[in-house]
């Protein structure tokens, strides 16, 4: 006797579940975008947003809504799934031919791996789109603000830029000093210039300034010059406008680079590093929350609609909590960073494996 590994049933489940995660999927980005409009109105007003610029900026935003509510789309999709089946006996029937409910719920699982894959995908769809929302937002096409003004930044040679102005659009710096550190073998270095030039090519061309090379604490020696390329400074425009840019419009990997960069200034990055460490762990909650959903289900047969919207809105909340008390937790060094981003996911795996065990199978 042969047994398909993909049965009838399972093509029952598993278009049931589809059938309510759509719906939500759908759904939940209008709640999110009609609550944030009611809320913002009057300041999208006193920026004249137009009209076309504010639904163009709410387009831009599905990615990002997206990746934050697909474990909520999965819990409503699995809760209200499981809750049909168990009101009409459908489980008890599966388990009197022999089968398990944890056989039973394989395709709700294998769906929510799916969905946490696509949630993998819109975490880095998301930044770019992110992006382009905040410039429409602040009421300008090319961004709110290219220039960063008197800052210090240290590079990952330990070298330190002193920098009066940086026009990222135009690539281009003035009053920049780059001091450089002697060791027992090589003397110190100091260059000042009035300005300097960026080149996707060359990297930077500094202009009108001076060379001081200090081989001890009592010499220094001067060299001035008009126009000579700095190959040991590698940062780009955008790479020395780092403490002005927003987390949301950063990949992982983009978000990466952006942490070091920070930790090379000395500025404090823990509640960036939760950050990009959410970018996987939101994800794989799909997983989690499907196998945590699939036996509170379960637990009433008569509770309806209304029990499964109570349980999934109260789960969603929670979890959304949890997030915030592990950003203050990462923040603030409790826990290292990137243990607090996975705290949610190990309370409610723990609480879904206590109920998958007790669940009658």
């Amino acid at each position: 006797m042969s047994t398909r590994f993909i049965t009838p049933l399972d093509k029952y489940i598993a278009s049931e579940f589809t059938r309510i995660f759509s719906v939500t999927i759908m759904g939940f980005p209008v709640l999110v975008f009609v609550i944030d409009l009611v809320d913002n109105l009057r300041k999208y007003q006193e920026r004249k947003l137009t009209a076309e610029a504010l639904a163009l900026s709410y387009l831009y935003w599905i990615p990002d809504t997206l990746f934050m509510i697909m474990p909520a789309a999965v819990l409503f999709a699995t809760v209200f799934s499981i809750g049909t089946f168990t009101r009409y006996s459908e489980i008890t029937a599966a388990k009197a031919s022999g089968i398990s409910f944890y056989r039973f719920i394989a395709p709700i699982l294998v769906m929510a791996t799916c969905a946490m894959g696509l949630d993998l995908v819109f975490s880095e769809v998301a930044p770019p789109a992110n992006a382009e929302r905040l410039k429409l937002l602040a009421g300008t096409k090319n961004g709110a603000n290219d220039d960063r003004y008197n800052f210090a930044f240290a590079s990952d040679e330990g070298r330190v830029y002193r920098i009066y102005t940086l026009n990222v659009k135009g690539k281009e710096v003035n009053d920049i000093e780059i001091e450089e550190r002697g060791g027992a073998r090589r003397p110190g270095l100091l260059i000042s210039a009035k300005r300097g030039d960026w080149n996707d090519k060359r990297g930077w061309r500094l202009q009108q300034g001076v060379l001081h090379v200090i081989p001890n604490e009592t010499a220094d020696i001067a060299i001035s010059f008009d126009s000579i390329i700095d190959r040991r400074l590698k940062e780009t425009p955008q790479e020395l406008r780092t403490t002005e840019r927003d987390p949301a419009e950063m990949r992982f990997a983009e978000l990466t680079r952006f942490i070091k960069a920070l930790e090379r200034s000395g500025a404090d990055v823990n509640t960036l590093k939760v950050e990009r460490m959410l970018k996987i762990a939101i994800p794989v909650t799909c997983l989690i929350i499907a196998l945590f959903g699939a036996p509170l289900a379960t637990s009433s047969q008569r509770g309806g609609a209304a029990y499964g919207i109570a349980v999934s809105l109260a789960t969603t909340v929670f979890f959304l909590v949890l997030i915030q008390l592990t950003k203050a937790i990462g923040g603030k060094g409790i826990l290292p960073p990137e243990t607090a981003a996975w705290i949610p996911n190990l309370l409610v795996g723990t609480f879904a494996i206590i109920m998958m065990a007790r669940v009658r199978t």
